[in-house]
């Protein structure tokens, strides 16, 4: 009897072998291979270079740039995992239209959306489909975290005395009323990291994760 993870994996080697038996289809420019398998879900590579060219992830300067793509897919596969068990609602299609049009504007100069589609074998409808998960992530995630994400007034003075060289302009600290939302701003946001640091660290214990893929060295 097969453990689970081995059930994983060897489902992902049989699976990557008709990915390669398979006729490419006339846009794809390049043979896809499996990144990792999350909770019985495939990443590609494919899905971590359309990422990284459509700037769906934020990637890290780094030499490996597919293994940074790769450690952010996972962690939003598993998060989408957890959201698919509560179903948040789904966002307005205008919501979709305008993330779809966000991510369009931050293709890098000189790339296009014809190019990459080609590449990677993406498609407008998969790109629709990723910001529509996208945008059902950020609701779940304010659902749950959303009152703990709210610092009070003395918490916001606080941050700003311990982090006054942040607020600091021509040697001078400038007064906290006229950078307190810039403090507010800053402290939410060191909390939403250091809260989903942890929730997506939990996550990952409980979850089937088998990552296939070699770093480059």
């Amino acid at each position: 009897m097969l453990s689970k993870s081995a059930e994983c994996v060897l489902g992902a080697a049989m699976v990557s072998a008709l990915l390669l038996l398979q006729p490419a289809p006339l846009r794809a420019e390049m043979i896809d291979r499996i990144l990792a398998v999350v909770g019985g879900g495939l990443i590609l590579q494919s899905d971590a270079i359309a990422a990284t060219r459509l700037r769906l992830v934020d990637v890290p300067e780094m030499p490996d740039r597919i293994q940074g793509a790769l450690d952010r897919l996972i962690e939003r596969r598993l998060m989408l995992v957890e959201v698919d068990r509560y179903g948040p609602p789904e966002p307005a299609p205008a919501d979709v239209d305008a993330g779809v049009a966000t991510l369009v504007g931050r293709i890098a100069s000189g790339d296009t959306l014809e190019a990459i589609f080609r590449a990677t074998g993406y498609s407008n409808e998969q790109l629709r489909i990723y910001v529509r998960d996208d945008l059902r992530i950020r609701a779940y995630l304010q659902q749950r975290f959303g009152n703990a994400l709210a610092p009070t007034e003395d918490e916001i003075v606080q941050y700003y005395r311990t982090h006054e060289s942040a607020f600091t302009s021509g040697g001078a600290v400038r007064p906290f009323v006229d950078v307190r939302d810039a403090a507010r701003d800053a402290l939410i946001a060191e909390r939403r990291t250091a809260l989903l640091r942890d929730w997506i660290a939990g996550l990952r214990r409980r979850a089937d994760v088998n990552v296939l893929y070699l770093p480059v060295r």
